[in-house]
């Protein structure tokens, strides 16, 4: 990435937030020569065309004046800086593990998949037909880094996540592949047939979900 794009990215995340007139500053004191805001502007038009910077808002002061807007990090920005968060739950399941039986685990791991489920707040089974929740859920899977999309097939749907965001860790932890079948069986109400999974090996974790069946009098 070209270097003064990465040194926007690093105040935003350092400071959370920051303005044009802030960022100018900011940058001044990293690479010790004058930068003008038009071309912090230019910056960051091209970091939120990448979907690394978020759209300005406006922030609230109560002082009298033009309005200040702020820019701040996005998801996909966050993901791209490192972090020690695979090692944190890779120790936590070990502790788990000596501490509890599987089947003890296996339900707190299924409490977290419902609890999941629960905050995509997804139309109730009976008012939208399974192809617009299945936008819905692709939706909040995104949200959450697992790539997915769905397609039509003979036998109903498939799901797909091209992205499994547990994957440095379910090579110790398989119990994260369950997590995610109770996961996205409670998003789509119905408990869907296992086709392919990427940690072993596929080019995604696959679910065929069967088309409704048509009653005999229809």
């Amino acid at each position: 990435m070209q270097q003064t794009r990465q040194h926007i990215l690093e105040i935003l995340r350092e400071r959370g937030e920051a303005t044009v007139d802030e960022l100018v500053k900011a940058l001044h004191t990293r690479i010790r020569h004058h930068i003008t805001s038009v071309t912090v502007r230019h910056h960051l038009d091209i970091l939120r065309s990448e979907d690394l910077v978020s759209e300005p808002k406006v922030r609230r002061s109560g002082a009298p004046g033009r309005p200040q807007y702020v820019y701040s990090l996005t998801e996909k920005a966050r993901r791209q800086f490192p972090n020690n968060y695979h090692h944190l739950i890779d120790h936590l399941f070990q502790q788990l593990k000596a501490r509890l039986t599987a089947s003890e685990v296996n339900v707190i791991l299924e409490g977290v998949a419902d609890q999941m489920a629960a905050e995509a707040e997804l139309p109730p089974l009976d008012e939208i037909p399974m192809s617009a929740r299945l936008d819905h859920i692709v939706n909040y899977l995104n949200a959450h880094g697992y790539e997915a999309s769905w397609e039509s097939a003979p036998e109903g749907y498939i799901l797909r996540t091209c992205n499994c965001p547990y994957h440095h860790l379910t090579d110790e932890h398989g119990e994260l592949c369950g997590m995610d079948m109770r996961l996205i069986s409670a998003l789509l109400g119905v408990v869907p047939r296992n086709l392919g999974r990427i940690a072993e090996a596929d080019e995604s974790c696959a679910y065929l979900i069967p088309a409704p069946q048509q009653s005999l009098h229809s």
